[in-house]
């Protein structure tokens, strides 16, 4: 770390360090969760970064999307990478293509919109050594809930398979009552969160619920009571 890193993130240096979050970070989706993720942990002091997606910013992306007037029309992971870059001065390898068996290795983050996706995701992170910790961020409405799960871990493993179900059989939501800006940047900041925990070697939660319409948060290391089927 340069003299020049070390006043850069020296109102945080008690807390986590740039030189503790030199690890392979892997954020699957740019949209509405990966996009402030990329950012926050840029922010923070992640510098290798990678991001996959294929879909391009249209304009009801705006409002609730790290997304520019200017980026409409423009390929997610290439825009997000020029705004991180903007912001943190950080580089992302960003991958223009859809998510389909790439090589995984450190931490893995879930950021879609798909069960089917999320499902090809896991099988190639599921028994890996390579990645140390695998982060599964769904969100609908003002509800969210975050799996934080070491894919080499038996009971974890058991736990995040019971979460599985069809996109079919996925809560429908009105198009309009799908997200809000509040919402994702709450949910970038709680991964960030889990990505300082797991390079601190900090005790990590299996399940975090949010529901941002109350002042409610769940952390459990068990299956929730109540477990609403979000995309």
């Amino acid at each position: 770390m340069t003299d020049t890193d070390a006043q850069r993130f020296i109102r945080q240096s008690d807390i986590v360090k740039p030189e503790e979050l030199k690890i392979q970070i892997i954020i699957i989706g740019q949209g509405g969760i990966g996009g402030p993720a990329a950012l926050a942990l840029s922010k923070m002091g992640c510098s290798l970064i990678m991001t996959y997606d294929k879909d391009k910013f249209e304009a009801h992306n705006i409002p609730n999307q790290l997304c520019r007037e200017d980026d409409i029309g423009k390929p997610k992971a290439e825009a997000v990478r020029e705004i991180v870059k903007d912001f943190t001065g950080v580089e992302i390898d960003a991958r223009n293509e859809e998510y389909k068996d790439q090589p995984l290795s450190g931490i893995v983050i879930a950021a879609v919109d798909s069960m089917k996706t999320r499902k090809i995701i896991w099988e190639n992170v599921k028994s890996k050594p390579q990645v140390k910790l695998f982060i599964d961020a769904r969100m609908g409405g003002e509800v969210a809930r975050i799996c934080s799960i070491n894919p080499c871990d038996m009971d974890d493993v058991e736990f995040y398979e019971k979460t599985f179900y069809s996109d079919e059989e996925a809560e429908e939501m009105s198009c309009t009552a799908r997200s809000v800006i509040y919402n994702v940047f709450g949910l970038a900041a709680y991964i960030s969160v889990l990505v300082k925990k797991k390079v601190k070697g900090e005790r990590l939660p299996k399940e975090i619920i949010i529901d941002f319409s109350k002042p409610v948060l769940v952390v459990s290391d068990l299956p929730s009571d109540k477990d609403k089927k979000r995309k």
